[in-house]
This record gives structure tokens, sequence and C-alpha cells, in this order.
């Protein structure tokens, strides 16, 4: 696996087909609104607005309707595909999309709908490790609480070390035709993985871990649209005063 040119355009793949049970509601979070737009819009206008990035697809449920309402308009090329049974699946389609239009030479940006909070700097240090590592780089956080083991009486088993172990987030940031090919490994398998990252780990390779800020968390229960909120008003304000 080489690593990708400098002059490599850089595409977004968001999937956004999930129902997000954990909202509590029938709306799906990344349609939950703060601050004057959905989730997704932040998103897309925080991914959108880094200069690196050429474009986006967004992976939509089949029956999603709510997107076309949004009528969101970019000044960056966007499209639309149709997402699958699991998160993996989406991805997928999302990447098949991207390939169809623009053939293998083109880096895959994937990023989780519901992180509206990603900051162009570490947009920018993700995207440069990935240009410059073979198998990729991706955005985390090494842990910093202490992990405890649960039994099956929700009592402490034991105590677990830290040391080395990092919260994954997103973007997860590959050169195209690699992700295709191990999340088509993943898929035919009938694999399980949790992210991106896993599926290029799977094909014997190790992703680069990049440091990111912990204001790019994913929205997941109620509370988190009003500490979404927040940092999104705290973010505004120091770009402000810079």
């Amino acid at each position: 696996m080489a690593a990708a040119h400098s002059n490599t355009p850089v595409w977004a793949v968001i999937p956004a087909a999930g129902s997000g049970s954990r909202m509590q509601s029938e709306t799906p979070k990344q349609y939950h609104r703060f601050q004057g737009k959905t989730v997704i819009e932040h998103t897309l206008d925080r991914l959108l607005g880094h200069p690196a990035v050429d474009g986006a697809v967004v992976v939509l449920a089949d029956s999603d309707p709510t997107w076309e309402q949004l009528d969101y308009r970019p000044d960056k090329p966007l499209f639309t595909a149709t997402g699958g049974r699991l998160r993996h699946h989406s991805v997928y389609s999302g990447l098949t999309t991207l390939q169809y239009r623009f053939g293998n030479e083109a880096i895959a940006l994937v990023h989780d709908a519901v992180r509206p909070l990603v900051t162009h700097r570490d947009l920018s240090r993700v995207i440069q490790s990935a240009r410059e590592h073979p198998a990729g780089a991706i955005l985390a956080a090494p842990l910093a609480d202490t992990l405890k083991l649960e039994n099956q009486n929700m009592e402490i088993a034991s105590t677990l070390l830290r040391e080395g172990l990092w919260r994954a987030f997103t973007p997860q940031v590959f050169h195209l035709q690699p992700l295709l090919k191990a999340l088509k490994r993943v898929i035919d398998d009938d694999l399980q993985v949790t992210d991106d990252a896993q599926a290029i780990e799977l094909a014997g390779y190790s992703p680069k871990l990049v440091e990111g800020s912990a204001d790019n968390f994913k929205i997941t229960a109620p509370g988190d649209i009003r500490l979404a909120e927040m940092i999104w008003l705290n973010q505004r304000d120091q770009q402000n005063d810079e």
C-alpha cells in the first residue's frame, strides 16, 4: 500500500442511514437541530469548509424523508448514496459511489454525521498524516479514565490497565481502493467491525493514530445536543477572537 500524493483529492464520506434509537426520539439524531441547523448540516459545513476537502458523499437510509427537505446546497460538490443494513455497508456504498464518479485516485475521509464539532486544525492534521502514512490515519484520544470490568451482577470484577489504549474518533482517512477492498472482505466474510480502521487492520495494516480534541464527540443521547451547542458557540467565539 503506497502513500497518497499531495494532490490526490480528498472526499468526505458520511454514513447517515442510522436511526439513533438512544436519542429517545422518532427523529434520527442527525436531524436534531441547534443554532438554526440540523446536526448533519453543521457537520457538512465543518467538513466542506475545510480547503483540503473537495466534496462529500452522504449515505442515506432508503426511506429517508428528511434529507431532501433540508435543501442543503453547499459551494462544493455533494452526492448521495443509499445505505445498507450496518454502518460498514453504508460506508461501502458511499465509497462505490465515489469510485464510480472519480475512479480509485481519491482519499476517503469517513466521518460520523453526528460529530459536528471536529476542528479544522484536527482535520488538517489527520489528512496530512493519512497522505504520509501508507495505511491511513484516524483521529483519536488516549484514555484518561480508570477502566473497570463488570461481572454479571454489575459489580467490579477487575481494574484494567489503560496504558496504550485510545478512544477512536472520526474522521478516519484512507486511500479509497485499500478501504474498498478491506470493507468488501468484511462484508463478504460477514465479519463484525465497529469502525473502518478495524477493517483496514484485518487486512494487515496499521493506521496512524492522530491525537484530536475531545470536542469532537459523537452525539448519541438527548443531553448531547445542548452540550454540542455550548461547544459550537465556544468554538465560534474563539474564532472571532483570533
